[in-house]
């Protein structure tokens, strides 16, 4: 049995895998979506269900607003649905347009409009919580944390998060904050090291490595400590370690190892993948971004796989290609 997430103290509801909603709404295009793309959506979506999802996340921006769109389709399909989920988007990435470049925008009234975009386009009045997608450089906390209480009291959003943000960026924000943040959602996994490498080898030689390790330095400690739900996207690291033969032949050692503890525990490959996450202290959430009902399905083993030490230190090492210092 899985701890309790730190998301029980908010959500009861909350489970300990999440589901991603990226790969729904069809092609990243800007073509219309069609009920074929709401078939697809509900084949995934019951797939999560049954391996005991309830945190469905989403994006303004994913596949140009349709991922949210088909949801809500969805949501008119299975109208007792929504009662049962916790319901989570983003917003603050701007696509190019008139007014410039691609840019992220965490401005108080730009996310109270995308807030109301989402919510009519997944025809709900209400999401359980809202993260902030990237981090802004001209944030203005205090101007968040008005936006934050206009949509709260309206009835519009319950908890804020963020995505993508380090201990400082979270510290910076929280502290204008009337109600603490709930999520922090990374990219992390036996593909992405970066948050973990931050603590283990901040005072090694080789951490320069990595210098993408360092800006995370005391992020997932200072999540653990202030209750802040660790997410964890691109947890199946985009196959990298779960096919027949690895892409990159720097994977190649992690990949076999993979597959050998999947015989040993009898589980999918997919479980061990987000097994190794899941051990970690933190009570990392991983979320399934696969859109495939028969890999999400698979997902579900990682419920029942126990890693000893030895193990999780042995993916630790193949996956980051080196021993510890």
């Amino acid at each position: 049995m899985s701890p309790l997430l730190p998301l029980h103290q908010h959500f009861p509801a909350a489970s300990p895998l999440a589901y991603g909603c990226m790969g729904l709404g069809g092609h990243w295009d800007r073509q219309p979506w069609t009920d074929t793309d709401v078939d697809h959506a509900q084949a995934a979506v019951e797939a999560a269900l049954e391996i005991g999802v309830t945190l469905f996340d989403h994006a303004d921006i994913y596949t140009f607003g349709k991922a949210e769109s088909v949801f809500g389709a969805l949501l008119r399909r299975m109208p007792s649905l929504r009662d049962r989920i916790v319901l989570q988007s983003k917003c603050g990435i701007r696509f190019a347009d008139d007014d410039g470049p691609k840019r992220f925008d965490l401005s108080g009234n730009y996310i109270v409009e995308a807030v109301e975009a989402s919510l009519r386009r997944l025809g709900t009045e209400r999401l359980d919580i809202l993260l902030l997608h990237r981090p802004d450089p001209l944030m203005q906390p205090e101007e968040v944390a008005e936006a934050f209480l206009r949509l709260r009291v309206a009835g519009k959003v319950g908890s804020l998060g963020v995505s993508n943000m380090n201990a400082g960026q979270i510290g910076w924000l929280n502290q204008a904050l009337d109600q603490p943040l709930v999520v922090n959602q990374l990219e992390l996994g036996l593909g992405h090291l970066e948050p973990i490498e931050a603590g283990t080898c901040f005072n090694d030689r080789q951490a320069a490595a990595r210098p993408g390790a360092l800006a995370w330095a005391g992020t997932m400690e200072h999540c653990q400590q202030h209750g802040i739900q660790l997410q964890a996207w691109a947890a199946l690291a985009r196959g990298r370690f779960s096919g027949d033969t690895a892409q990159d032949p720097a994977d190649e050692a992690a990949r076999v190892l993979v597959h050998q503890l999947a015989r040993k525990h009898e589980v999918s490959v997919e479980a061990i993948l987000l097994a190794w996450l899941m051990k970690h202290p933190a009570r990392i959430q991983p979320v399934i971004g696969s859109a495939n009902p028969e890999r999400i399905r698979a997902c579900g083993d990682a419920l029942r796989v126990a890693l000893s030490r030895g193990e999780w230190y042995a993916l630790y090492e193949a996956a980051r290609g080196a021993p510890l210092p």
